[in-house]
């Protein structure tokens, strides 16, 4: 569990899908056995996760080939604003950089 409310996820010259998730499961404080996939990221998001704010910094430094997994992890993002709000919660993201 993440003591702080406001996790910073820093996704700066990220090379490829692996470091990308292994980045937000250090970010998120998420256990080594997480999947590593967008489905595990939703689960442990929705479950593991009491962040109140995620701070995504250094997408401008992606290549453009992670176009459309940052769009995924976006929804995913969202996905997770809209159901928190649903449930009293208040949780949101902004990307910094």
């Amino acid at each position: 569990m993440n003591e702080n409310k406001t996790i910073v996820l820093d996704l700066t010259d990220c090379k490829n899908l692996w470091e990308l998730h292994e980045r937000i499961r250090v970010a998120f404080d998420f256990p080594e056995w997480y999947g590593k996939n967008w489905d595990a990221f939703w689960d442990l998001l929705w479950s593991d996760c009491e962040a109140e704010m995620v701070e995504i910094m250094g997408e401008h430094t992606l290549s453009k080939e992670f176009s459309s997994e940052i769009k995924i992890m976006h929804e995913v993002l969202q996905e997770g604003k809209i159901e928190s709000k649903k449930y009293g919660g208040n949780f949101d993201y902004k990307i910094i950089s």
